[in-house]
């Protein structure tokens, strides 16, 4: 039995609590509040976590585990995550992905890789399928994956509104969203369908109208990579409205090769400022996905996707003036609710799991708790994955 004790945390759980202890046996936070005393009769580690602000650990939906690319070519492929990779930034939670390749990358290897990141100390779910249609599944179709797969929690990322997808019709993704809604419903998991956003003209439109025009509930919706082109983004705008969760990607910037995008910190702050209900926004990473650009004379540049984008924007939304605790909802909360992995992850209460962040000065990680294990202090990572150098 482990045992670890924080003691004077300046607390957002998301919201703010002030100052607490937080007191950990093996992988739950089993006691929240001021002058908490370590067990006698257990070996009980202390960190003073005086001056600090202690919050959740992120909850990332959207990551190419066993990675991404491959549009240049079989050269192009990005290698697989690293845990530290993750942990260093303040993720301990993920959601593994495939992208446009469901050939010669599979479901199965995204499976084994999340037992694996799993076994080395965070939590990891995956998507069934890929950009294509027909989907990709392992055991005959979505809905019985996300029945019989513990670590599968829906379909995604299916491609719209981009030159790469299998340019699905409504009654295709209308099928898709059911399956995925029945698999949740009889395995209690959310049974949501992740939704890969292009450029094209034609954006979110599909989805408003099945939206609009059936009984499928918004909570299975998330459309992803909305900050990646202005008119997608006025469009996230009303889909949110209307009650479905919209995705900011992290790694889409001006500076990781998207010129005409809205900046995801700036992005968190239109939606807070424009009052878009902010419970369902959400801000994943894309890490290890790559995007091929052409140059002027005619050659292909890869661009790889890191985690540290992720956390690079949540200090830009708070130094910019956002509320903390709105942007712990955006990267934390609602990204586990809309998982289904709320209150286990996503919060600091009693009996969630004990994935905190303690942050240093200006918001940086400085601290990592993944089930209650310390991966990483000081910014640096404690424990690495099994072949990580």
């Amino acid at each position: 039995m482990s045992c670890l004790l924080v003691k004077n945390a300046d607390v957002y759980a998301p919201e703010p609590l002030g100052l607490q202890d937080i007191l950990i046996i093996n992988e739950k936070i089993v006691q929240m509040a001021q002058g908490i005393t370590a067990p006698e009769h257990l070996d009980c580690q202390v960190l003073d976590a005086e001056g600090h602000k202690v919050v959740p650990g992120y909850v990332d939906q959207h990551v190419h585990i066993i990675g991404g690319g491959g549009e240049s070519g079989p050269y192009s492929r990005t290698p697989e995550i690293f845990l530290s990779e993750l942990t260093k930034v303040g993720i301990t939670t993920v959601i593994g992905v495939l992208g446009t390749d469901g050939t010669s990358r599979h479901n199965e290897s995204l499976l084994a890789k999340a037992r694996g990141l799993t076994h080395d100390g965070i939590s990891a779910y995956i998507l069934t399928g890929s950009y294509e249609i027909p989907v990709h599944n392992m055991t005959g179709d979505v809905r019985r994956d996300i029945i019989l797969i513990n670590e599968c929690l829906g379909v995604g990322e299916i491609a719209l509104s981009d030159h790469r997808s299998s340019q699905p019709t409504r009654a295709e993704l209308e099928k898709i969203l059911t399956q995925s809604r029945l698999g949740g419903m009889l395995s209690g998991k959310a049974g949501v369908v992740q939704f890969h956003m292009g450029v094209g003209k034609r954006g979110i439109d599909v989805l408003f109208e099945i939206v609009r025009e059936t009984e499928i509930p918004t909570k299975h919706f998330i459309p992803t990579h909305v900050n990646r082109a202005f008119h997608l983004f006025e469009q996230a705008k009303e889909f949110a409205k209307l009650g479905g969760y919209i995705d900011i990607t992290s790694g889409i910037r001006e500076q990781d090769g998207f010129p005409a995008c809205v900046k995801p910190s700036n992005a968190i702050k239109v939606l807070y400022q424009e009052n878009i209900p902010m419970d369902r926004v959400t801000m994943s990473s894309d890490a290890n996905g790559c995007m091929s650009v052409t140059l002027p004379d005619g050659s292909q540049k890869q661009l790889a996707v890191s985690p540290d984008s992720f956390h690079e924007e949540v200090q830009a939304a708070v130094l910019d003036g956002i509320p903390l605790e709105t942007v712990l909802r955006v990267v934390s909360t609602n990204p586990a609710q809309a998982n289904g992995l709320y209150p286990q992850k996503g919060c600091l209460r009693v009996d969630s799991d004990a994935d905190i962040i303690i942050y240093g000065e200006d918001y940086a990680v400085d601290t990592v708790l993944a089930k209650g294990k310390l991966m990483v202090r000081n910014g640096q990572a404690l424990v690495k994955g099994t072949f990580e150098r």
